[in-house]
């Protein structure tokens, strides 16, 4: 499938190349275009259901904007049918979200701007939040190739995360013990 993807995409360049571009900005305007949708798609490997089990050391949120059981409406798009999603609250835990790029494990493509791992989620990690541009070894698996790979910070934000239960708006497909979405990706019904 992934191949297949790939091909068409290379078809759609060779494509958009054949028909002329106006000037030379366009041209790396498309290519540019081509490649984040190229490197969205590589998302489509996001494991979006867990097991539920928390990293160790990870605490619970004392005073959640949203209580474990509340619903919710998801405001990211992390993933293509997750946007207005209406979630179930299965935990809320207080650390540091990370948005991270990195090379998978597996060879697969590169990965850029992942949202979100979180503080315990990093191998060996300090005691102090890590900050944009540090480089860090991660230990979770929201993707094949993930795990155990060099990672690049992208961003860094304390935070509330929430791991939710949802349906998927495009599939209707259910999402059990989603990890992570953020406090200020998530609004009340």
């Amino acid at each position: 499938m992934k191949m297949f993807i790939s091909a068409l995409t290379m078809t759609a360049i060779t494509g958009l190349a054949a028909c002329g571009a106006s000037d030379d900005m366009d041209s790396h305007e498309n290519m540019g275009e081509m490649k984040k949708m190229d490197n969205e798609m590589d998302h489509s490997e996001m494991e979006m259901s867990g097991s539920g089990e928390v990293p160790t050391g990870l605490e619970a949120s004392e005073n959640p904007t949203f209580e474990v059981g509340d619903t919710a409406i998801i405001t990211a798009d992390h993933m293509e049918g997750m946007k207005d999603a209406k979630a179930t609250i299965v935990g809320a835990f207080e650390t540091v979200a990370y948005s991270i790029s990195y090379d998978p494990t597996n060879g697969g493509q590169r990965v850029e701007n992942h949202k979100w791992i979180i503080h315990e989620e990093i191998q060996d990690a300090t005691d102090e939040p890590y900050k944009t541009g540090d480089e860090v070894k991660v230990k979770a698996d929201h993707m094949k190739g993930m795990d155990g790979a060099i990672a690049t910070i992208d961003s860094a934000e304390e935070t509330t995360v929430y791991m939710v239960d949802f349906e998927m708006t495009t599939t209707g497909d259910k999402v059990k013990n989603h990890k992570w979405v953020t406090e200020d990706e998530l609004t009340k019904q």
